[in-house]
């Protein structure tokens, strides 16, 4: 078998953590943060799982993850 292509632009926007699950930047964080509460840009700047139904997608994306 041929080693599999990673797509690059999902390896820069996704990572896995210890236990498998896939993570994600949130949206809405990158300009116009002068009207956005303190509050909202906080919980803009955790990450957060991938979705299940999302999930297959990204992981065929990414298959050495």
């Amino acid at each position: 078998m041929p080693k599999l292509k990673t797509r690059k632009a999902a390896a820069k926007r996704f990572k896995a953590t210890g236990s498998g699950k896939i993570m994600r930047r949130k949206a809405f964080k990158s300009h116009l943060l002068e009207h956005k509460s303190s509050t909202r840009k906080r919980s803009l700047s955790v990450m957060a799982v991938v979705h299940e139904r999302d999930e297959e997608n990204v992981r065929l994306m990414l298959p050495y993850l």
